[in-house]
């Protein structure tokens, strides 16, 4: 039987145990200082991008892994005799998708297939690992790639932005909304639907209010949940997380609750503090 190989992009943000128990492959984006060019996560920290802006002002820009970088990933596995699925984030927002098919095309037909999530994140995250569980225990390709569109569907996600600073500067908030914001202590709630990201609601008042808020809506309808899996993201947000998925755990029956920390594809366009939840959604519950 032949191998199947998850691979994903590094806006899934695995932590290195994750990754290597279920041997998913992960392919960096690129984040970007002018001429100055590193690996998210693997050659730039989010403490070192937060770190700049605070001292410079700055916040780089992110590239997408070009088809050289997917192609040195994947050429191994294929040469083993692998069969690879690629899991992008979404085509919506970021070309990795598209470089990741670009790259597919130069091997051998069938070897490659690329599946967009329409995720991002811990979104992403969810359907990289039941698909790494999925080829672990046998499963072909066409059958992971089939539940790799299926399940998209149903992934959703609640991401509470502590400071409005960098949705601002990265041209996400007007300076009208941005100064309003801060005034008031608004903190939106970003949600994703059919790929894009939108902001759905908003909490005003300390972020540990907010964070109660969230939590109390999510423990609310946990019962349309999917409870095998939460994932809890953060950046610099560690004590916060800690505490989310340790009341996830005592007031609910979910069975599994992963922290991530998001990268610096990721921190760069939400800030410092920044607490999500990403969950999927029971079919029936789905919108």
């Amino acid at each position: 039987m032949t191998q199947v190989r998850i691979f994903a992009d590094s806006t899934t943000d695995f932590p290195p145990h994750l990754a290597e128990k279920f041997n998913i492959g992960v392919v960096p984006l690129y984040v970007v200082y002018g001429e100055e060019c590193y690996k998210d996560k693997f050659e730039i920290s989010t403490n070192e991008i937060y770190n700049r802006f605070h001292t410079e002002g700055k916040l780089p820009q992110t590239a997408a892994p070009a088809p050289a970088d997917f192609i040195a990933a994947f050429t191994p596995c294929v040469e083993r005799g692998e069969q690879i699925v690629f899991i992008s984030m979404s085509s919506k927002i970021s070309s990795t998708y598209q470089n990741a098919t670009i790259a597919a095309s130069e091997f051998p037909k069938g070897s490659i297939h690329v599946v967009d999530s329409l995720n991002v994140s811990g979104g992403t995250a969810i359907l990289a690992l039941k698909a790494a569980k999925l080829a672990e225990d046998g499963a072909t390709v066409q059958e992971i790639v089939q539940m790799v569109e299926e399940d998209r569907k149903y992934i959703d996600m609640d991401v509470l932005v502590s400071q409005l600073d960098f949705l601002h500067k990265g041209g996400r908030v007007s300076s009208v909304q941005h100064m309003i914001g801060s005034l008031l202590k608004i903190r939106p709630v970003l949600k994703m639907k059919e790929g894009i990201i939108y902001s759905a609601d908003r909490y005003r008042g300390k972020t540990e209010k907010a964070i109660e808020r969230m939590l109390t809506s999510f423990i609310d309808n946990v019962n349309k949940i999917d409870r095998d899996l939460v994932i809890v993201a953060q950046t610099l947000a560690e004590k916060a997380a800690d505490y989310v998925k340790t009341t996830l755990l005592e007031k609910t029956d979910i069975k599994n609750v992963e922290i991530i920390e998001g990268g610096c594809a990721i921190s760069c366009h939400c800030g410092p503090g920044t607490v999500a939840l990403m969950y999927k959604k029971k079919p029936s519950y789905a919108n």
